[in-house]
């Protein structure tokens, strides 16, 4: 389903709870429905509705990944020899377990995957890269892209209005 489709079966007003949530996660209900001038109830109920359709997946707080000490950011191309065993699938079930994996994509391109990983350190990348990802069965190449700078970070999506 397209964004515009997807986004046309909300109205207004559930999108402004989205871009407010995505603003401050711990908004309390009072409040939102304040900022919404609606009251309580209703806007509780759109907002369980919102929660039940999978519009809002969980909330979480943004931490400073510098500040908790993960001063690398890596970004690790994977690829695979073979693709028609059951290698890939298994990587993905694997790469699950390991916290330092922000993000896992499966892509197109000259690699299979795109991770997104963070350590204290390049001891603790090195040693990421040497217990884990090179055990990994059927995994093939890797190839790392540290972060020198972090001008951009977000997960908050482009909302219409």
């Amino acid at each position: 389903m397209s964004a515009n489709r997807l986004v046309q079966q909300l109205d207004a007003t559930d999108l402004t709870i989205l871009r407010l949530l995505q603003q401050d996660g711990a908004l309390s209900n009072p409040k939102l429905a304040e900022q919404l001038s609606l009251s309580v109830t209703p806007c509780w109920r759109r907002l369980k509705r919102l929660e039940g359709e999978g519009y809002i997946k969980g909330y979480q707080a943004n931490l400073d990944r510098r500040k908790l000490g993960y001063d690398v950011l890596a970004f690790v191309r994977l690829g695979f020899a073979v693709h028609t065993d059951d290698a890939p699938n298994r990587f993905e079930q694997i790469i699950q377990a390991y916290p330092e994996v922000l993000s896992c994509h499966k892509i197109t391109g000259d690699a299979d995957y795109l991770l997104q990983v963070v350590t204290v350190s390049l001891d603790s990348y090195s040693d990421f890269v040497e217990q884990v990802l090179r055990k990994i069965p059927g995994i093939h190449s890797i190839h790392s892209s540290l972060a020198l700078r972090e001008i951009k970070a977000s997960s908050r999506l482009p909302l219409p209005g």
